[in-house]
């Protein structure tokens, strides 16, 4: 049988695009408004980043339903780049995606998710570090048992919880519009709304971009198990055209309900902004507002394991990672191995990081794979021009999406190079344990011979073995002439 999972329009709520909406829908809209505030230094161009991270969100979505379609496996950015850059920059993405790039996410909605929890408790303060980093971690654990016990389960609470986050954020956005409809709304007004607390850089506009992506992650959720999404060639595009600018709707009404209700400076000051929100607000019923938080980042947190725990299962099928990570329990049919691995590196990341720098480390790393990934859309069609392509954009869209990309990335590395660096430090280690681990075939035989004593110990211990495939379901990659079957416009 398949990886042990449901069809995916099982767990996207019954469509993909509700599915893709309620993927990219979540924490970050509770915690980066802050940010994308502190970094553009106005109400006017905070809204403006909003508008256009949904705008670049979009285009790289298109790009990636060409590639998609074009290379049909699941595994997203690691899984094409692969086959068209080869092993070392594939295993490069892998590597940094499960050391940074899930185990981070996962940790920025954990703590956020204990963050709203225990704000109630202590209204007057910063909860406790211990007792945000305890919740975060009980949390992380009952989710990673719920995903390695029944899919079914973890299904049902995707589409419990995608409900609850967009009732919150519906919540607020109603409430803030009545706001408006009051007259509250002179700090929206261009000459207020323009008034910048510091004159603006180049630099710090880019890290108020990877502020708002990080909001954005989740738009090439469907990349991840594109081999378990049905009829993809007219789906994957469909729910790009409404989910995206779906999101860009809802994050910009929420983001100008913050505004119509809280001063710069009061959600500057505020370590939970939807909490602030709801005190000024609603009154006696503001603990609605953390439930509904807490609600929503607790359905995150169910859905990037899903997702990141797929990515270690593709990158052990192709041998980058321990065979043991490809393995799926006998009789549940879920990666075991994998979701075990994604919940141990996101305790370890829970313990070291700051909710703040953790979004720039992540959000850094995601745009270089996400551009790296593109540029091989590029080297892919001249590589292989005859090949077949259910889906073709047209050529302005990737080219577009890489000279943004080029200037946000440059222009973040020289406002935060710390903070920036170590995370292509991360990904440059590893290079030695590619080559080390998966490039050098001729270990001693005592090192095999650990190897497969653990994995068996492991196979033991987590009752699970490796998958049945059918090999017709998986499409072969083929040179067909390109009939131009272009459905989203354009011939390049």
């Amino acid at each position: 049988m398949r990886p042990g999972l449901l069809p995916v329009s099982a767990f996207l709520t019954g469509s993909q695009t509700k599915g893709k909406a309620g993927n990219i829908i979540g924490s970050g809209i509770f915690i980066s408004p802050k940010g994308v505030l502190e970094h553009s230094g106005s109400v006017g161009l905070a809204l403006i980043v909003w508008v256009l991270g949904g705008c670049i969100a979009a285009l790289g979505s298109l790009c990636y339903a060409e590639l998609g379609v074009t290379i049909p496996k699941s595994g997203g950015d690691y899984s094409y780049v692969t086959e068209i850059f080869g092993g070392l920059v594939g295993f490069l993405l892998l590597w940094s995606a499960v050391l940074i790039m899930y185990p981070t996410t996962l940790a920025v909605i954990a703590l956020t998710f204990s963050n709203y929890v225990l704000q109630p408790v202590f209204p007057d303060c910063v909860p406790p570090y211990m007792a945000t980093r305890l919740l975060s971690t009980v949390c992380l654990l009952f989710l990673t048992w719920v995903n390695c016990s029944s899919v079914r389960l973890a299904t049902r609470i995707q589409d419990v919880f995608t409900v609850g986050k967009l009732a919150a954020l519906g919540l607020i956005i109603v409430v803030g519009l009545v706001q408006i409809c009051k007259g509250n709304y002179e700090g929206l007004t261009p000459h207020v709304a323009f008034e910048f607390s510091r004159t603006p850089s180049v630099g710090q506009v880019a890290l108020a971009f990877l502020q708002a992506s990080f909001a954005f992650s989740g738009w090439n959720f469907l990349n991840y198990v594109t081999e378990e999404v049905v009829e993809p060639r007219r789906n994957l595009p469909r729910a790009i055209y409404i989910s995206i600018p779906l999101v860009t709707f809802v994050y910009t009404l929420t983001n100008i309900a913050y505004f119509s209700a809280m001063s710069p400076e009061e959600l500057l000051s505020s370590n939970a902004v939807a909490v602030t929100f709801g005190e000024k607000l609603l009154g006696m019923f503001s603990v609605i507002m953390p439930i509904s938080v807490a609600l929503s980042t607790f359905g995150g947190i169910n859905g990037y394991l899903f997702t990141s725990s797929r990515l270690c299962f593709s990158g052990a099928r192709e041998g980058h990672l321990p065979s043991l990570l490809a393995m799926i329990h006998f009789k549940n049919c879920t990666p075991i191995p994998a979701l075990l691995c994604c919940c141990t590196a996101t305790i370890v990341i829970l313990c070291i990081g700051e909710t703040h720098n953790l979004i720039n480390y992540v959000s850094f790393i995601n745009y270089l794979s996400y551009g790296v990934t593109i540029a091989g859309l590029l080297y892919y069609r001249w590589k292989k021009p005859k090949l077949y392509r259910p889906i073709k954009v047209n050529l302005l869209v990737p080219v577009t999406y890489l000279m943004f990309w080029a200037m946000l990335l440059g222009f973040s590395l020289y406002s935060e190079p710390v903070v920036c660096g170590v995370g292509l430090v991360i990904m440059l280690t590893g290079v030695p344990v590619y080559f080390l681990g998966v490039h050098w075939k001729s270990k001693p035989k005592c090192i095999y011979d650990f190897i497969e004593s653990a994995t068996y110990v492991a196979q033991r211990l987590c009752f699970v073995v490796f998958p049945q495939f059918d090999p017709i379901e998986i499409s072969p990659i083929e040179e067909w002439p390109d009939k131009s079957s272009n459905i989203l416009s354009g011939k390049s």
